[in-house]
C-alpha cells in the first residue's frame, strides 16, 4: 500500500470512527481516545469536534463521552442495505398500490432529508411517478413524519434542529411546537398523514419500517390526488399502509410486540 498518497488527517478521523464503532453505546472520552489511538490530544480534539458539529458524533454532557449517531446509518442504507429492503418490499408495495389505487413508494433518511429508493406507480385517472433518488422534506411529508416519530430521540432532535419549516402550501406546518404535537399523533396512530402540505392537491399516508434491531430504517407510503385519497379514507388506508410496513419489517427480522404475544400464546 502506497502511504505517500494518504491524507493523514483523514486516516486519523477514520481510526477515531472505527474505534468508537467498536465501543458501541459505552462511548469514549477525549482522553480515552487519545490514549487508545496514540495521537496528539489536540489532533483528536479537532477530529471529534468536527464530527460532533457535523452530527456524526454526540457527546454526553455528564460523562463527556463521544458516541456515534445514526447519521452513519443513512449512508449505510444507501450503499448496502437499500437493495435488501427493496427486494423485500417490492411485492408488498405493488399489492398496496393495487389495494389503494394509488402510487406506493419506499424511502430512507439521508443527509438531513428523505430520499426515495423505489416506487410502484399507480392510481387513476393519472399516476404519480417520482424518480428514485429524489429527496423529500421531513416536516411536510408523510414518510418524513413517520420516520421522525419513530427514530431514537437523539436522532430526532438532531434532525429537528436542521428543519427550516419552509412553507409550501397553506397546510404546511411551519413551527416547531405544532410539529412536535403532530409527531406525537403519528406515534399514537402508527402512521403519518400529508394533507396537501407539500404539494397542493396531493395526499399521502406513510408508516415506518423497522429492522431486526427494532430501529426505524425506512418508510413506505402511498400518494394520490386528494379526490382519490380523501380524508374519509385516511383511517382505512392508514391501517393498510401500517400492515404493509409491518410485513416488510418482519422480513427484515423485526419482531413486533403483537407477534411476540401471538408466539407466546402458541408456546403456552
Amino acid at each position: 500500500m502506497n502511504q505517500q498518497y494518504h491524507v493523514p488527517g483523514l486516516s486519523r478521523a477514520l481510526e477515531v470512527i472505527e474505534y468508537l464503532a467498536e465501543c458501541g453505546q459505552s462511548g469514549a472520552t477525549l482522553t480515552e481516545l487519545t490514549a487508545a489511538l496514540d495521537y496528539p490530544k489536540n489532533s483528536i480534539f479537532r477530529i471529534t469536534t468536527t464530527l460532533l458539529d457535523k452530527g456524526y458524533f454526540s457527546r454526553d454532557p455528564d460523562s463527556q463521552k463521544f458516541r456515534m449517531t445514526k447519521k452513519f446509518l443513512s449512508y449505510g442504507l444507501v450503499s448496502v442495505t437499500d437493495r435488501n429492503i427493496i427486494e423485500h418490499a417490492l411485492d408488498i408495495m405493488r399489492h398496496l398500490r393495487d389495494e389503494t389505487n394509488t402510487s406506493a413508494f419506499i424511502g430512507v433518511l439521508h443527509n438531513g432529508a428523505g430520499m426515495i429508493l423505489e416506487q410502484a406507480p399507480g392510481g387513476s385517472p393519472f399516476k404519480l411517478s417520482v424518480d428514485p433518488g429524489t429527496r423529500f422534506n421531513l416536516h411536510c411529508s408523510a414518510p418524513g413524519k413517520a420516520l421522525l416519530a419513530f427514530v431514537s430521540e437523539e436522532e430526532r432532535e438532531l434532525l429537528l434542529k436542521k428543519i427550516k419549516f419552509t412553507s409550501h402550501t397553506p397546510q404546511t406546518i411551519t413551527a416547531m411546537k405544532p410539529f412536535r404535537t403532530e409527531l406525537k399523533q403519528v406515534k399514537d396512530l402508527g402512521y403519518a398523514l400529508d394533507c396537501a402540505e407539500e404539494f397542493d392537491g396531493i395526499h399521502c399516508i406513510g408508516a415506518p419500517i423497522f429492522d431486526y434491531t427494532n430501529q426505524a430504517v425506512a418508510a413506505i407510503w402511498i400518494s394520490g390526488a386528494s379526490f382519490a385519497l380523501p380524508p374519509e379514507s385516511f383511517s382505512k388506508n392508514g391501517q393498510r399502509v401500517k400492515t404493509a410496513a409491518l410485513k416488510i419489517s418482519e422480513r427484515l427480522g423485526y419482531l413486533s410486540n403483537e407477534k411476540e404475544r401471538q408466539d407466546e400464546k402458541q408456546d403456552s
